[in-house]
């Protein structure tokens, strides 16, 4: 059989799996564009120590089912792989996103700025809280179609979950080299994370369902709330 001498790197790099290459002292030598947005979210020592774990006891790989989930991320395998000892490779399955059930009502959309709409909203819960507040936003998120009724009512319960902190941090950001399929199609995702040392969860089925309904998902835990929008312009 003929062989051809193929740089596959470039394939390795735009794979949306993450793939991360350790020496056996846990040294990254290399990793693909995803592992990298991967590392924002789970530390080089969890992922090491994930990769000797599940290992196989000789050379080779071995592919393992399991639920592992980084903030956003979601994965449903990992192949973890050595040829000596010198060498780990671990690789991410991504795990497929749950589409809605309910059909976007393109009606109801409307092009929004959504630094402006977020603003008035936490004007509003200002009017009833006194909570020191911390926001960050990026200007440059471009207008994009969106429930504006559906989606301040989303933000109000968010923002009610953090009634009683002293001190709540709000972001908002394009999440760089994330999608998510509308309709068949890619689109970017916005995050907006709202945290702070503690929160209610007396509303949380209610956020969940909105934040369906809207397309938006929505990322609870203890101390944080992330909604995750889809960046629709047509």
């Amino acid at each position: 059989m003929n062989t051809i001498s193929i740089d596959f790197q470039k394939f390795i790099d735009w794979d949306n799996s993450p793939f991360i290459l350790f020496s056996a002292q846990g040294k990254i030598l290399y990793l693909n564009n995803a592992a990298e947005i991967l590392f924002g979210y789970v530390s080089k020592k969890e992922l090491y120590d994930l990769a000797l774990s599940y290992a196989p006891q000789s050379f080779g790989y071995k592919t393992t089912t399991l639920t592992l989930n980084y903030d956003s991320f979601s994965f449903y395998a990992i192949t973890v792989g050595y040829e000596d000892e010198e060498y780990i490779s671990i690789r991410f399955y991504n795990a497929p996103r749950t589409k809605s059930a309910t059909p976007i009502e393109r009606d109801k959309l409307v092009t929004t700025d959504i630094n402006l709409l977020l603003e008035a909203n936490i004007a509003l819960f200002k009017t009833k809280n006194n909570n020191a507040l911390q926001l960050l936003t990026d200007p440059d998120i471009p207008a994009f179609k969106i429930d504006q009724n559906r989606f301040s009512k989303l933000l109000r319960k968010t923002l009610d979950a953090f009634r009683s902190s002293d001190s709540i941090h709000i972001t908002l950001k394009l999440l760089v080299g994330e999608h998510v399929i509308i309709s068949g199609q890619k689109k970017p995702i916005v995050q907006l994370s709202v945290s702070a040392n503690g929160r209610y969860n007396d509303s949380d089925e209610e956020i969940k369902t909105l934040a369906t309904q809207s397309h938006i998902t929505a990322l609870l835990k203890e101390r944080t709330i992330k909604l995750e929008i889809p960046l629709i312009q047509d």
